[in-house]
């Protein structure tokens, strides 16, 4: 059955969809408010992107298992946002980067964002991630993150030098910090597989939060408002004005770029996690500008699809895009009835959380990886793309790392096109010439096209030359269809093929 184009899941899906929900949930809410403070903003603006993100882009979504709302990724260019142009700004920023994102799905650009390096999109992950580990080490101790990655890690001995015998709040609250952090990683190491979709993040809130409330400890902790609709903030009447800025046209394109890039390679890795829908990335990518413009109007973070909250949602065992849209509808209501709540909560514990949130971005494995499967230029342009992130911007960092893709395509500068021939009635599929990045959409829709439930033929013998951006996306593709059960015989595959026949 079907409502407004939605269709009625079964009682058994709807429950488990219910079920889903609920670890959602439970994992989006320390998220959602200590992004919004690693961002600079007051922790109920990231609880307004969560609503939208879950209600109204979970039931738009072209990736029906993805969660949407405010992203670690984005938290450094808001923070310096808002230190620079103002909280005020970052609505008019937000409405035009929306609309910006409408317009890209329009024009069906979705899969290009999926030709960005590998090596760019996860040194700019591991470059924010360091940015928030010292950023958020400064919220340990009560105190606010510097205005730069450079000076927050100077500063970071004198704070653990300033620590003395003489508890005072600093202290306490340092105390908090570590209680936090050693509950998250101590249940994430030890808990019974029968508890294994309670976050660790949530018990880590919670031990803080019930040790600063039973001591009654002296610290800072969260100011939520008293009523969620107090805290949203519609753009002022000099919208127009501000777009006149070519700064905030910056930003706003800048934003842009970086949640399509973060949400659809999110929606990728999704999509290697079930065997359900596939992601549509341009009804995707216009499901999230509609988002971002609606927080936008809201005055809230902007969102992406986050990859944390994603795959909690897929192991919870979601089947169905009403397990998006019932966390947002639940963060809503905790928000509404429960604010006494939140405003016990210490604002150490929510450093605490991103602070190994943001140590878990680097992904020191996946540079690894690069290098033992692709070689030195992939592994270089990873670290280029994060010491420029953590010395210069975030912007800085991206364009440079995918400007050093570029060299990977000087080799065959000549012989850059891809030919893809069918054969067997659709049913085989011979690549020939170069594949790299700058073929990739056209190598995705060929692969995808290959029909489900019976073997399939991949001829790659005439290939002269893949890239890891598209190595990485056979292998993807490779590793997904094989796991359902969908068999591939992969002809002239050689070594320098990354492992391709494996």
């Amino acid at each position: 059955m079907k409502i407004a184009g939605f269709e009625m899941p079964s009682f058994g899906v709807i429950s488990r969809d219910f079920t889903a929900s609920i670890v959602v949930f439970l994992v989006a809410m320390p998220l959602c408010m200590g992004i919004a403070v690693a961002s600079g903003v007051p922790p109920e603006r990231g609880l307004i992107t969560g609503i939208i993100g879950g209600v109204v882009v979970g039931f738009l979504a072209g990736s029906p298992l993805q969660v949407s709302g405010p992203a670690a990724g984005l938290a450094v260019i808001v923070f310096e946002l808002v230190r620079d142009k103002g909280l005020s700004a970052l609505g008019p920023i937000l409405i035009l980067a929306g609309i910006i994102q409408v317009i890209a799905g329009i024009a069906k650009l979705g899969g290009w964002f999926r030709a960005i390096s590998p090596a760019v999109v996860h040194g700019m992950l591991a470059g924010i991630g360091v940015l928030i580990v010292v950023g958020q080490f400064h919220v340990l101790f009560d105190a606010t993150p510097l205005s730069s990655g450079l000076a927050n890690i100077a500063a970071m001995p004198g704070r653990l030098l300033g620590l003395s015998f003489d508890v005072s709040g600093v202290e306490r609250a340092f105390a908090i910090g570590l209680l936090t952090i050693l509950t998250m990683l101590g249940w994430e190491r030890f808990r019974p597989a029968a508890l294994k979709q309670v976050p660790g993040a949530l018990l880590g809130v919670l031990a803080g939060t019930l040790v600063a409330f039973s001591l009654g400890l002296d610290v800072s902790r969260v100011n939520v408002p008293q009523s969620i609709a107090s805290a949203i903030a519609l753009p002022g009447p000099d919208l127009l004005q501000k777009w006149m800025d070519p700064s905030i046209l910056v930003a706003a394109l800048a934003i842009a770029f970086i949640a399509s890039a973060e949400t659809l390679l999110s929606a990728a890795a999704v999509d290697k996690m079930h065997d359900g829908v596939r992601t549509n990335y341009n009804k995707e990518l216009r499901a999230q500008g509609i988002g971002n413009l609606l927080c936008g109007l809201a005055g809230a973070l902007p969102m992406t699809g986050v990859i944390v909250r994603s795959s909690a949602n897929v192991q919870a065992g979601a089947k169905t895009r009403l397990s998006t849209i019932l966390h947002g509808t639940w963060i809503l209501g905790f928000v509404a009835l429960l604010p006494w709540l939140l405003r016990e909560i210490p604002m150490a514990a929510l450093g605490a959380v991103l602070v190994v949130t943001g140590w878990r971005l680097v992904g020191i494995a996946h540079v690894r990886h690069l290098f033992g499967s692709y070689g030195m230029l992939p592994a270089a342009i990873w670290a280029i793309t994060l010491i420029l992130v953590v010395v210069e911007d975030l912007l800085t960092g991206v364009l440079v790392g995918i400007a050093l893709s570029l060299l990977e395509l000087i080799p065959h500068v000549r012989r850059l096109r891809l030919k893809v021939a069918s054969e067997d009635g659709g049913r085989a599929v011979q690549l020939s010439g170069s594949a790299t990045f700058v073929t990739l959409p056209k190598l995705s829709d060929a692969l995808e096209g290959l029909p489900s439930g019976e073997k399939v033929r991949l001829d790659v013998s005439k290939l002269s030359t893949i890239d890891h951006t598209c190595a990485e996306l056979l292998k993807d593709w490779l590793v997904r269809r094989r796991a359902a059960g969908h068999p591939v015989d992969v002809v002239g595959a050689s070594p320098k093929f990354a492992g391709l026949a494996a």
